[in-house]
């Protein structure tokens, strides 16, 4: 992994630089390709996110989407990401760093969105071992967070793999796609085991208590 200097950017927003993929700030020159990637995206999209705005998708509403961005960032509340292919600079997704809490808590969440024609292509796997090494060492936070639903097998598997664990089970904690949904909770905390270090064996066995059978990460 690889940290480069953002132009424009303090260096917390600090591009973050995979193999395959890097991550870096939302720009006002990405309206094009995110809107039109989300767009493609949507019926795929929709089981998982909460009920788009009527404008979502809208340039006006993109630079208000930018404008929340760049107050969360100053404010230290959340910092969101692109993620882009390294080797032709294709969007491909998003993922953010949001709530976050400091204090004696030094927390946050991890939420993130694939486009559909790169779903299942190992790029997320990526962007969040990317994402949670800088939670920790450049935000100095203790614990990062994550939330989904109990049938997303995919992210279940990603969040798994990247060394979260499960904490725990939470009745109609979001309203996603118009409807307040169950979410399985998930965490991983500063000096948890690196999970590149752990036999692959491991990382990829089913989970017997989850009634589910892992499928292949985002």
């Amino acid at each position: 992994m690889v940290f480069l200097r953002s132009v424009g950017f303090p260096e917390r927003e600090s591009i973050l630089a995979g193999r395959r993929i890097y991550l870096r700030a939302p720009a006002a020159h990405d309206y094009v390709p995110w809107a039109a990637l989300r767009e493609e995206s949507r019926s795929f999209l929709k089981p998982w996110e909460p009920r788009w705005p009527e404008d979502d998708l809208s340039r006006a509403s993109f630079r208000r989407r930018l404008r929340r961005y760049a107050r969360e960032m100053r404010e230290d509340k959340a910092y969101p990401f692109f993620l882009f292919k390294a080797d032709d600079g294709c969007l491909v997704g998003g993922a953010t760093l949001s709530n976050i809490r400091r204090g004696v808590a030094q927390s946050c969440s991890l939420g993130y969105w694939m486009g559909a024609p790169f779903a299942g292509q190992g790029f997320m796997s990526e962007a969040v071992r990317l994402l949670v090494p800088h939670a920790f060492s450049r935000l100095r936070l203790h614990r990062v967070e994550a939330a989904c639903l109990p049938h997303n097998a995919a992210s279940i598997t990603l969040l798994q793999n990247a060394g979260f664990q499960r904490e725990g089970y939470a009745r109609r904690y979001l309203c996603i796609d118009g409807r307040w949904e169950d979410h399985v909770l998930f965490a991983r905390i500063s000096d948890d085991p690196d999970p590149d270090l752990i036999p692959a064996e491991a990382l990829n066995a089913e989970d017997p208590g989850s009634g589910i059978r892992e499928k292949e990460a985002l």
